[in-house]
């Protein structure tokens, strides 16, 4: 029975170690592209290094999902070609019963279930936290990635900035709109020529360095009145401060319930959310379903395997794709309704790990009874 553990064992192992490597790279790439696609373009000097450590922080995020998936196509891969190769019959010839064959997958399920469990609550939040900061880091870490040609910059508190044309660092017909409390304009100027640099004395602002600068002042009392504009002075040259504090705070203040671990989620979820508490509570009952996925998917995957009795791989790949789409599509649902009470998004979430668990368990009952 050694023998047969580990055959089966190391089967799967193997199967999942490379299906879950070429489902993360995929995830990984699309990813890259979502979040830094923008950033690159506009930023082409962004060290090699940098780009490889927002794909490690990428990484655990992936796994949530490609640990399971990779996990489903093992099991119907191994267990499908076993089923053609009649080992199945051979070895329940032998007295050896399938429930006894699939001692390997359970006791993996159990291991990945834990992993799974562990990045869920604790690695991928954390992950997340770092990739946030990391694409700050290299969005400011070249001030002119903030810019681009012919589009407003709203990113700044008190001001807005329009830039015609871009040449790395060289910004071209700027107009900066200096904006009251109301975001209405009271001060505009305009330069025919600027460059934008950081601040090494205050890194949470930057300094904007125009030439040939004409001012045009609103009135004070009613800035709205264009027939009171005055014109201003004409400079040469001139550094303007402008602060990223908002810059940072969007990123701080927008944080996503995803980068919570278990015990911040827990404790906001005490505290209460206001009109986040139903998101809260998804996104907590989210880290637990999600992380049975592969124990989930051994109870279903096996019956099917050995049914499909098929050890090509594209018939495994196309079993699994099927299952894996049925389960996430009710967490992706799930996660669609969050902000609905009246769809009960918390009680949705459980759904396919109800479902598979029922199904799975009645399919394998019946299956070790042939």
């Amino acid at each position: 029975m050694k023998i047969i553990d580990r055959t089966v064992g190391f089967g799967i192992f193997l199967t999942t170690f490379f299906g879950v490597l070429v489902l993360s790279l995929i995830l990984v790439l699309g990813n890259i592209f979502k979040e830094l696609l923008d950033i690159l373009i506009n930023n082409p000097d962004v060290p090699i290094t940098t780009v490889l450590a927002f794909m490690a922080l990428v990484l655990p995020f992936s796994l949530t999902f490609t640990i399971p998936w990779g996990f489903l196509t093992a099991l119907l891969l191994v267990f499908g070609r076993m089923s053609a190769d009649n080992e199945l019959i051979a070895l329940k010839s032998n007295g050896v019963s399938v429930p006894r064959i699939c001692v390997p997958a359970f006791l993996l399920a159990i291991a990945l279930t834990l992993i799974c469990f562990w990045i869920n609550i604790e690695v991928a939040p954390r992950a997340e936290q770092a990739m946030t900061r990391a694409v700050v880091d290299i969005a400011t870490s070249n001030p002119a990635s903030l810019f681009r040609a012919d589009e407003v910059v709203d990113k700044f508190p008190d001001r807005r900035v329009y830039v015609g044309k871009k040449e790395g660092n060289q910004l071209f017909n700027i107009i900066v709109f200096e904006l009251t409390e109301e975001f209405v304009p009271k001060q505009m100027i305009y330069a025919r020529e600027g460059v934008l640099t950081t601040d090494p004395k205050n890194g949470s602002r930057l300094l904007l360095r125009l030439f040939n600068a004409r001012f045009e002042q609103r009135d004070d009392k009613d800035p709205r009145d264009v027939a009171k504009i005055r014109q201003g002075i004409v400079m040469e040259e001139g550094v303007f401060p402008i602060s990223l504090e908002k810059f940072f705070e969007e990123f701080q203040g927008s944080r996503r319930l995803s980068s919570y671990t278990l015990p911040e989620l827990t404790d906001l979820m005490l505290k209460g959310a206001g009109d986040r508490q139903t998101e809260v509570v998804v996104e907590f009952n989210k880290r637990f379903s999600v992380s049975l996925a592969c124990a989930a998917f051994v109870l279903i995957a096996i019956p099917f395997g050995i049914t499909a009795h098929r050890k090509e791989t594209s018939v495994g790949f196309g079993l699994s794709l099927i299952i894996a789409f049925t389960y996430f599509f009710f967490i992706i649902m799930a996660d669609t309704f969050r902000n609905n009470p009246a769809a009960h998004p918390a009680l949705l979430i459980w759904v396919p790990n109800v479902l598979f668990f029922c199904l799975g368990s009645y399919l394998f009952y019946r299956l070790s009874k042939r």
